[in-house]
């Protein structure tokens, strides 16, 4: 069985994040309003039937902003560990939160969510990876650096949404003042375009189709020169700069499945038979 993945924001102006196959999917994070994440899935033909569950990854703001809303219109169960779910404040419904923990895999009927704790500055913050029967997708974003955990969990992936926030010497020379830029890169902040790249060319499987580089600095990075950095060593692997401003297509995610959109944003065209799935 087959994955399908799709960016529907990624920046420090709100995360979200849609994984599913033929029947059910989660999103991972809800950081845009309820209304604007209706607004891309239609734009996607996406369903919200069809999502079972909203894994949450930490509490910043650009994580959970559209946590309650999206979850009591559609009644979804809110995955979500106790200290973040103190910390981030959210006024959900009792019966909706399900606590998790560190390396545990939670069910939603075929698919499988491990978490794993990550390097981040927020109180118990995890990635995530989905499976569904042997396609794995990982979503790894706001990480500080690559640890044994983090190489593990990409080397297994398919399909991933990888960190890649800043550029050195961008953050070397803009405008941020020093306690922030040592936050950035002090190990519990964000990986650089530098360190996203070397997980990449160094742990990447071989079956790997597709990367989704997310969580791009607005100020620290440029979506250009991420791109041509990572074609430059792709080796076959599509390349997707996920944007802070609209949605990703809709990506296929399967052994036979290379590189092919499923379902286009804007204006470009859709190019598949899978388009009926949705």
């Amino acid at each position: 069985m087959s994955l399908f993945i799709a960016s529907l924001n990624s920046g420090s102006n709100g995360n979200c994040y849609y994984v599913g196959n033929e029947h059910e999917a989660i999103l991972v994070d809800a950081g845009i309003s309820c209304r604007e994440t209706e607004r891309r899935m239609l734009r996607l033909g996406l369903s919200m039937q069809k999502v079972k569950a909203i894994f949450v990854s930490h509490e910043h703001s650009d994580h959970i902003n559209g946590i309650p809303v999206i979850a009591k219109k559609y009644r979804l169960p809110v995955y979500i560990t106790p200290p973040t779910l103190q910390r981030g404040g959210l006024m959900l419904d009792e019966q909706q939160v399900k606590s998790f923990g560190a390396f545990e895999t939670i069910v939603i009927g075929e698919l499988h969510v491990s978490a794993f704790p990550k390097q981040h500055d927020a109180s118990n913050p995890h990635s995530f990876l989905i499976t569904c029967r042997d396609v794995k997708v990982g979503v790894f974003t706001d990480i500080g650096v690559v640890c044994e955990n983090l190489i593990h969990h990409f080397s297994q992936c398919h399909a991933a949404f990888l960190e890649a926030n800043y550029d050195d010497e961008m953050l070397d020379n803009g405008g941020y003042p020093y306690h922030l830029k040592r936050r950035i890169r002090g190990g519990h902040g964000h990986l650089s375009n530098k360190q996203a790249l070397e997980l990449f060319t160094m742990h990447r499987p071989s079956f790997m189709t597709h990367l989704l580089l997310s969580h791009l600095s607005k100020n620290n990075n440029d979506p250009k020169l991420v791109q041509e950095l990572f074609d430059d060593c792709a080796d076959g692997v599509a390349i997707i700069v996920a944007s802070r401003y609209v949605e990703s297509s809709v990506y296929h995610i399967g052994h036979t499945s290379n590189a092919d959109i499923v379902k286009t944003s804007g204006a470009i065209e859709a190019r598949s038979h899978q388009t009926s799935l949705f």
